[in-house]
């Protein structure tokens, strides 16, 4: 019964959307175009476009499973105050996306942000970056590309590795809906790789973060371990500083 329960449950559980009405206005402190693209089942995807004054290059950034981007955009601003233009869409149900939800349409929507990008920029000018739950989408999207660079902040080896780890006691691989299996992408990254990780993440843990990594081409792959770090704090800690200057110059 109670797996039962969970199976009917998991999208609330996974994804913790806040709506936007449709004329909200957004309101950040650089330059920013809003941009709508629709996707081949007409779901309208909505996404920011900040850009700035001869930029360094361009991250395509995938946000985490909570709020929209009304809040992610101030996240992705970090980005943007070290001159380089940032693209972040809204996942469907989130903010003012619309469109109905399976794990194949996170996949195939964000594909289609990535060709929206080839259409300005050239790949070597792209660095694909994702965060917790985007950290599957971006993995995704670095394998069928040529980014300059891929950064995972807090990565998974698969949803179903996390859930196993949160409900122990139930076989939860039978009923779930939304595996994200990030560890059967990431051998096909050709890209540098970065991932950061958080030795006291209670949301994705450790454990499953060091998993994806032995699964990643080591010649090309750093795997950041931040004592003390949690799930939402990794940007507050200098050697996550020390890295992202390194990355982002």
């Amino acid at each position: 019964m109670i797996s039962a329960s969970l199976y009917f449950i998991q999208e609330r559980l996974l994804f913790l959307p806040t709506v936007l009405e449709k004329d909200y206005k957004f309101s950040f402190n650089y330059n920013f175009e809003e941009i709508n693209l629709e996707a081949t089942d007409g779901a309208k995807l909505n996404a920011l476009h900040f850009k700035v004054e001869n930029p360094k290059g361009v991250i395509l950034y995938f946000h985490g499973n909570s709020g929209d981007l009304s809040r992610w955009g101030t996240v992705a601003e970090f980005f943007v105050e070290k001159q380089y233009n940032v693209l972040i869409m809204d996942y469907r149900t989130y903010g003012k996306s619309k469109g109905k939800l399976n794990q194949d349409v996170f996949y195939e929507d964000a594909e289609m942000f990535y060709s929206y990008l080839k259409s300005q920029y050239k790949e070597s000018q792209i660095a694909v970056y994702g965060r917790s739950l985007g950290t599957g989408i971006a993995t995704y999207v670095a394998s069928r590309n040529n980014p300059s660079k891929l950064v995972l902040e807090t990565p998974y080896y698969s949803i179903e590795d996390v859930a196993q780890s949160r409900f122990p006691m139930f076989p939860v691989r039978l009923f779930l809906k939304y595996k994200f299996p990030t560890y059967q992408f990431i051998g096909s990254v050709t890209c540098p790789i970065t991932m950061f990780h958080g030795t006291e993440d209670i949301i994705i843990p450790y454990r499953s973060a060091q998993k994806f990594y032995e699964e990643a081409p080591k010649d090309f792959t750093e795997f950041v371990k931040i004592e003390s770090g949690n799930h939402n704090n990794l940007s507050n800690f200098s050697l996550y500083q020390h890295h992202i200057k390194i990355l982002f110059p």
